[in-house]
């Protein structure tokens, strides 16, 4: 199937938008200038209980938060299409899939390297299906395998000093026009849907992480550190429960503010109701 005039490779030219989002590109074309940033306290009660459940078998890769909160991020995408659009060269597109990335530590220690993993989510997934995904990947980036990207890195960085300069001259070019090759962006996590960093998992808070210029990425979403503290019931009451900070930067020209609220909402009923990670991330849900 060939592409309108306008399209891109990896997105559909969106020519029939309402005016503000028409303008505001052209008005304001960097990315990182058009950073909003949310941050939300996600209580784990309900995700620990259901990680429980779901490891009672003893399976070889266990189920864990971080692919709890990739699902529910990956389906929050899928409901909400405009969390999937993206701007580029001052223009407006949706994507055409939706698509999570992250970097996987292969050692921990100071001199570990560092592997890109990108997953291409299908309508019909679930939790189960994403969860073999990310066995499947983490298992191939902590080899010494090497993912597509990081070897177009390594090639690049030969390169004598004197002409990096108009390589990424002309990298920027082909980006800003969504003309770089396949290979060299098979696993860049910036052409992705969703970029998420578990910040926790290194014994770092969440907090801010801005998005990039480069690429396509319109949300960024890191995972803190979990942590007990104190909730506070209608009564006046004071629970103490486990719990994790989300913070979330997202791309304001994409959507309105309405939007974002309402993706909130639906994102932190998945992760205060995990079940419903089981249906497929296409599967509308009442929340």
């Amino acid at each position: 199937m060939g592409h309108k005039l306008g399209d891109r490779r990896d997105g559909t030219y969106l020519k029939k938008i309402d005016s503000m989002h028409t303008i505001m590109p052209l008005m304001y074309p960097n990315r990182c200038d058009n950073e909003a940033f949310i941050s939300e306290c996600i209580d784990l009660t309900a995700i620990n209980a259901y990680l429980e459940q779901k490891n009672a078998g003893n399976p070889e890769y266990k189920y864990n938060l971080f692919q709890i909160m990739v699902t529910a991020l990956l389906k929050t995408i899928t409901l909400r299409p405009k969390m999937n659009r993206f701007v580029a060269n001052k223009s407006m597109y949706q994507r055409n899939e939706v698509s999570a990335a992250f970097t996987i530590k292969k050692i921990f220690s100071d001199n570990g390297g560092e592997a890109l993993a990108f997953l291409h989510s299908k309508g019909t997934d679930t939790i189960d299906t994403i969860h073999e995904e990310l066995y499947r990947q983490i298992s191939y980036c902590r080899s010494d395998a090497k993912d597509p990207s990081t070897g177009a890195m390594d090639v690049i960085q030969k390169i004598p000093r004197l002409l990096l300069k108009g390589v990424g001259a002309l990298a920027r070019f082909l980006d800003r026009h969504g003309w770089m090759p396949k290979g060299i962006i098979a696993t860049d996590p910036y052409y992705a849907s969703a970029v998420l960093t578990n910040l926790g998992s290194i014994g770092l808070h969440a907090g801010y992480h801005h998005l990039t210029n480069w690429g396509t990425t319109s949300v960024f979403c890191v995972i803190g550190e979990r942590k007990v503290r104190p909730f506070y019931n209608e009564d006046g009451t004071v629970t103490m429960k486990d719990s994790v900070d989300l913070g979330l930067t997202i791309d304001e020209r994409i959507a309105d503010g309405y939007y974002y609220s309402k993706t909130i909402r639906l994102l932190k009923h998945l992760l205060e109701n995990p079940q419903l990670l089981e249906l497929e991330l296409q599967k509308e849900i009442q929340y």
